[in-house]
């Protein structure tokens, strides 16, 4: 379905200060079986908890990039058969991660930046899976990233993966929360979690671009800890860059 830019802007406005629950279930409703949660890590499992709750028949992608923690492969199987739903896998393109490491080896973002590897392993793939839906939803939170997520709505025409001739929509139910209200709703209603937190992680990517981070450090400092604080964004999210 087509929606107008100003009918998502006053969606936007109207859903603002709602409950998550209730924005996923306008996304749910409007959607059906042509929305899908983005999942990989705490934020995201407690939008697939709410919207389980929500509707038997719910959509949930992932991206395998071909280098994650093997606790998050865990973590994604615990998922699956945790809520007994199907995750769909999008694997990285091959050819472009073949080229890439046959030119410039495994590690070549610590030399060259991430964008490069993200876009053949997190872009592409992220790219597939929304070519064959109409809105998506993302945990994303306005408090992850002060330089990048700040003014990210709840719900958008999506700046990065729409186009003239493919529009998306862009949920994003949890922008107001925290990262307390996340870990609050994950203990009190028995959520799966990554056991990487529990070591430390917080903002949890790749294995060699991940680590944990120090006592009153932000969370996404634990990512791409080697480049420039302000714009960590790995391209899946590229609309909140300005």
């Amino acid at each position: 379905m087509i929606m107008e830019i100003s009918e998502i802007e006053r969606l936007a406005t109207e859903y603002e200060h709602s409950s998550p629950q209730d924005i996923l279930k306008l996304a749910l409703d409007t959607y059906g079986t042509s929305v899908a949660i983005s999942f990989s890590g705490a934020e995201d499992v407690v939008l697939v908890d709410m919207a389980a709750k929500l509707s038997d028949n719910v959509r949930v992608f992932s991206l395998d990039t071909g280098r994650l923690h093997s606790k998050t492969y865990t973590f994604i199987e615990n998922v699956r058969e945790h809520y007994g739903i199907d995750i769909e896998i999008f694997f990285a393109n091959r050819d472009k991660t073949e080229n890439l490491v046959k030119e410039k080896g495994l590690f070549s973002f610590y030399r060259d930046g991430h964008q490069e590897c993200c876009q053949a392993r997190k872009v592409d793939p992220l790219r597939r899976a929304l070519s064959q839906l109409d809105a998506w939803i993302t945990g994303q939170r306005k408090d992850q990233s002060p330089n990048t997520r700040t003014h990210v709505p709840v719900i958008q025409d999506d700046p990065t993966f729409g186009s003239a001739d493919h529009q998306l929509v862009k949920f994003n139910p949890i922008a107001n929360w925290k990262s307390e209200q996340v870990w609050d709703y994950i203990r009190a209603n028995d959520v799966p979690y990554n056991e990487l937190h529990e070591q430390g992680f917080i903002s949890i990517g790749c294995e060699p671009c991940t680590r944990p981070v120090l006592p009153n450090q932000h969370e996404r400092e634990g990512r791409w800890w080697w480049e420039e604080a302000t714009k960590k964004e790995c391209g899946l999210h590229a609309g909140n860059v300005k």
